[in-house]
């Protein structure tokens, strides 16, 4: 299975200002394996670290930081003689050793001949912690599930994406592939993006099993739950997690402590949304007022949504049926659009889009799901389960900030209608090519 990120590994290593690399990603996201595929195709030997299965690794950190030592050291421990710029080093599950993590630095200062990636799958816990970043000596990276591109290239569809990446307007596709991609965005809300179970789905086409597969996933992230967050959050970020699909299925999908326990309040809760959002295991979408970049500058930081980082995960954890996947497109409009929504969430970032922003307005009568920046200008992106092309609030948005475009993400096939841009959801992914040319 390809995924779009190993280009950038590539553009990495011939980089003339390359640093030492921090790839960082929710587990079971593929980091392990990509990061192996990388170094046995693009390099002549690997020495690979994983500092969670083998904790003895840290001594080679404890007498000093001194890289040239380090290598030697992992050398004769490996068997992996390494040779500046021909071989690759790379850290795994780098947040279990705060000594390998700050050796980074020195690496960039004083042995950049060495190619060096490091990866966790909690990294971003553990940068977040005071003295535990390299600061300015490392560049990152961020692995997310398969999006729905990737997705199709796993299916063997590779034609469907090289024909969505070539369309250069909003002209509407022929309606069998039209047909044909809803069939497999379909299968996607379901199985999702992450790389196991779009393997077993590839392989078997076994919905069960794949759904087993996600649960199993799930139980790996409780279980880090209870191994790595401070105690007295355990149970707030077991009540948090939970509460994801209750928020998505209400018709206000604002995130309320209080919807993940009666008279919870922000303070009490706020730590355990916080260690959810640094492992990578949610993605936050905050309200603006506005519309002008850079909307970061006008957040309401007291006021979002919480989608979680995968739809297929989203629908295990709602207990979505299997049955759906063969009631039309019940599976689209199911939790009053839960999946779509997430679903637009999770390619939105993908996309590199960091951080996601919706809008209301000041009385609460009208909502933009999703507010994008294109080419300097602000877009507003309404996102509807199935084929409706009611656009009541993207009227009141345009009524009140007359905006060049205006997008609406739906079943219906790919089409321009004065100021509204129709993208179907399975091309959302690739808003930037069909809005702000």
């Amino acid at each position: 299975m390809e995924r779009a990120i190993y280009a950038d590994f590539v553009r990495w290593k011939s980089s003339p200002r390359r640093k030492p690399l921090l790839l960082r990603g929710a587990r079971q996201t593929g980091k392990t394996f990509l990061l192996r595929e990388f170094g046995e195709k693009e390099y002549d030997r690997v020495l690979y670290c994983n500092f969670e299965e083998d904790p003895g690794l840290e001594s080679f950190f404890r007498r000093d930081l001194d890289p040239h030592r380090i290598v030697t050291g992992l050398s004769i421990y490996t068997g992996v003689e390494l040779r500046p710029e021909q071989d690759l080093i790379i850290f795994d599950e780098v947040q279990a050793s705060n000594l390998a993590l700050n050796s980074l630095k020195y690496f960039q200062e004083r042995a950049n001949e060495f190619h060096i990636v490091a990866a966790g799958s909690l990294l971003g816990i553990r940068l977040s912690r005071p003295g535990s970043f390299p600061v300015g000596k490392v560049s990152f990276l961020d692995l997310h599930p398969m999006t729905f591109l990737e997705f199709l290239d796993a299916l063997g569809k590779r034609q469907y994406v090289k024909l969505l990446k070539e369309q250069a307007e909003a002209e509407s596709l022929p309606d069998a592939i039209h047909v044909d991609l809803v069939d497999l965005l379909r299968k996607y809300y379901f199985v999702g993006g992450m790389p196991e179970p779009v393997q077993h789905f590839v392989e078997t086409g076994d919905l069960r099993a794949t759904r087993e597969i996600h649960r199993e996933i799930l139980d790996s992230y409780v279980l880090d739950f209870v191994k790595h967050a401070p105690s007295s959050d355990i149970p707030k970020l077991g009540l948090v997690w939970d509460s994801i699909p209750r928020h998505l299925a209400k018709e206000n999908k604002k995130f309320m402590f209080s919807v993940a326990k009666k008279g919870a309040r922000a303070r009490e809760y706020e730590n355990a949304l916080r260690w959810l959002h640094d492992a990578g295991l949610i993605h936050l979408c905050h309200v603006v007022s506005t519309s002008r970049p850079p909307l970061s500058h006008y957040t309401d930081r007291s006021c979002f949504k919480v989608y979680a980082l995968d739809v297929g995960l989203l629908g295990a954890m709602a207990r979505t049926p299997l049955e759906l996947m063969v009631h039309g497109d019940r599976l689209f409009t199911e939790y009053r659009g839960a999946l779509a929504e997430n679903y637009v969430a999770q390619q939105l970032i993908a996309a590199n889009n960091p951080d996601l922003f919706y809008w209301r307005s000041s009385g609460g009568k009208a909502e933009i799901d999703f507010l994008g920046e294109v080419g300097g200008s602000v877009v507003p992106i309404e996102v509807k389960a199935g084929l409706s092309r009611k656009s009541k609030s993207l009227r009141s948005y345009d009524q009140q900030f007359e905006p060049e475009e205006l997008v609406r993400t739906n079943l219906l096939n790919l089409k321009r209608d004065g100021k509204i841009c129709n993208i179907p959801l399975y091309a959302i992914s690739l808003l930037a090519r069909f809005v702000g040319r």
